[in-house]
This record gives structure tokens, sequence and C-alpha cells, in this order.
């Protein structure tokens, strides 16, 4: 009935204004908190996603670093089964040698047993050696799994500064916006201490 000079608005039409004006009319700027909010939060989910692929791909390092430490590990058993085979052989040319009464056999069991003590002696430097590489893979897998600890800080922290931001704009709370920044900040710090393997 605006011919008459007298126009009512509906509930639709209320809401819209009300956010075209931020909910306090053109000039108080409540439009510009409700657009910085956006934007932290559009660059927090993006860091964020950054944080989370980190946290996967370090999650993945320190699984294929323990199984090269499991495989290390495999590899020097063998070697130590190789060494105990002869050292077994060892032993019975030892006994051999101290039970034959022929000088000629004792000399030939003597040399059985000075082959078999330098094979063993080239057996254990390879065993120890993969025993080295192993600690080596397992020390690689817990730094891993301790930087993906700290990326899977950084993106639950981040997570919860986008939870801030959506309460921020529903309840207009200045202190829910700081809260936000500071929580982004947090997550942004624990985000380096990560990178930096801290």
């Amino acid at each position: 009935m605006s011919g008459h000079g007298f126009h009512v608005h509906g509930p639709h039409d209320h809401e819209l204004e009300h956010a075209q004006t931020g909910g306090h009319g053109g000039d108080h700027g409540g439009g510009g908190m409700i657009n910085q909010i956006a934007m932290f939060t559009a660059i927090i989910a993006t860091v964020g996603a950054i944080f989370g692929y980190m946290g996967g791909a370090t999650q993945a390092n320190a699984g294929l670093y323990k199984n090269n430490a499991a495989i290390k590990k495999t590899e020097a058993s063998n070697q130590w089964n190789y060494f105990q085979s002869k050292s077994t052989k060892q032993s019975l040319a030892e006994v051999s040698r101290d039970l034959t009464a022929r000088e000629e056999e004792k000399v030939k069991y003597q040399a059985k047993i000075d082959r078999y003590e330098k094979e063993k002696n080239d057996i254990k430097v390879i065993a120890d050696k993969l025993e080295a590489d192993a600690t080596q893979w397992d020390k690689k897998s817990d730094e891993q799994m301790h930087q993906h600890h700290r990326w899977a800080q950084a993106t639950t922290v981040l997570q919860v500064c986008i939870a801030l931001a959506a309460i921020a704009l529903l309840t207009k709370k200045k202190w829910l916006e700081y809260a936000m920044f500071g929580a982004g900040g947090l997550g942004v710090v624990v985000g380096i201490l990560a990178a930096l393997h801290i």
C-alpha cells in the first residue's frame, strides 16, 4: 500500500536490510567485521589445509621409515643366524681337531677353524652395520612422528580458530573475534615449530 504513504516491511525485508547494514545501520562498520572475519577464515582454512597435508606426509614418512628399520633388523637377524651357523661349524672343527690323532688332520681342521673365524668376523661387520642402519631408520621414524604430532596440533588449533570465527560472526562479539585471531596466531606458531622440527 505504498501508494498511500504507508509501507510495511516483512520479516525477510527486515533481515536483508539488517544484513546489508551489518545490523547497526550503514555507518557503524558491522560489514567490516564480517568481511574481516571472512577473509581471515579463508586464509586460516588455506593454511590449515597445508598443515593437514604436511601432517599426513610426515605420518606416511614415519611409517615408511619404520618399515625400513624392520627390514634392516630382519637382515641383521639373518646375518646373526649365519654367524651362529659359522660358530657351530667352527666349534665342530675344533672338537674334531682336538680328537684326531693324525697331524695332517689337525692341520686340515685348523685351516677350517681359521676360515670360519675370518668368515664370522666378516659377517659380524655386516650384521653390526645393518643394526646401525635399523637404529637410524627408527630414529628418523620417531622424528617424523614427532613432527606429525606438531602438524596435527597446528591443524587442530586452526580448526578451533575457524569455529571461533563462525561463533563471532553469529554473535557479533568482539572478544570472540580477538580469540579467533589469537587461536589463528597460535596455530601458525605451532605450524612453524613443526616446520622447524621442534
